[in-house]
């Protein structure tokens, strides 16, 4: 389903706002979701897609959600809210359909028949990402920290290999689709406010969701009443933190 688009993405990043109080008016969940769909095109390392959403609609599910975030005012208020979950956990089923879809594209050939570009687009799922993602109760990321650190001092070298490393990763892959969502929402005049103020174990809990998953963020979704944003957005100016090399 196509988003009859009203912004530019620049006026839709100069239109959204943390918005903490909504109209008591329902989104068109259809939509909402089309957002979504628009969150999961977001850039990702390594094209790993490392996250899941979880669309809060049901009044009974809102009220719930909202109490495990505090009952901030945003959450109190919103008509639909979005979970979003990194799945750090699925490495090995995300690298395995990376491959799959890297050979589907190369012809589904026999190994050595690809061309030596085509293997190595295919080893880096199924040799490179296992070599990141692998580890055992931190002590394989201690080893590669220290091999990283060694071949750093003769050439330039990825040195974010640790769990907390990838971790990390995974994280900032997942915030740059609730970036792209939030854009998405502002592109047809719906609101949004991210939320980090919540109670996770719970939150997980409440969701189902198994050990190895985190929560990014919560966002609440409505469309804005004036007092929904409680004062002028501040930025630091331009200059303090533009430098040009």
């Amino acid at each position: 389903m196509d988003i009859n688009t009203e912004k530019t993405a620049s006026e839709a990043i100069r239109y959204r706002r943390s918005v903490r109080i909504f109209k008591e008016e329902s989104l068109d969940t259809e939509k909402v979701k089309e957002c979504i769909r628009l969150a999961t095109l977001a850039p990702n390392s390594s094209n790993m897609q490392l996250w899941e959403f979880y669309h809060i609609v049901s009044n009974d599910m809102l009220r719930q959600v909202s109490a495990l975030c505090m009952d901030q005012n945003a959450s109190k208020n919103a008509r639909e809210m979005v979970v979003f979950v990194v799945r750090k956990d699925l490495w090995k089923k995300r690298a395995k359909a990376n491959a799959e879809n890297r050979k589907r594209l190369f012809g589904n050939k026999d190994f050595k028949e690809y061309t030596k570009r085509e293997k190595s687009g295919i080893n880096y799922f199924t040799k490179v990402m296992p070599v990141l993602y692998m580890d055992f109760f931190g002590i394989l990321g201690c080893v590669k920290w220290i091999v990283a650190q060694v071949a750093g001092i003769f050439r330039p070298m990825y040195r974010q290999v640790t769990q907390s490393d990838m971790r990390i990763v995974a994280h900032k892959s997942t915030a740059l689709a609730c970036e792209n969502f939030m854009i998405s929402m502002a592109a047809i005049g719906y609101d949004t406010c991210p939320m980090e103020g919540l109670d996770s174990l719970r939150l997980k809990r409440l969701l189902k969701l198994p050990y190895g998953a985190e929560i990014s963020m919560v966002i609440a979704c409505g469309i804005r009443v004036p007092e929904g944003i409680y004062w002028p957005q501040y930025r630091v100016p331009f200059e303090e933190v533009y430098h040009a090399k």
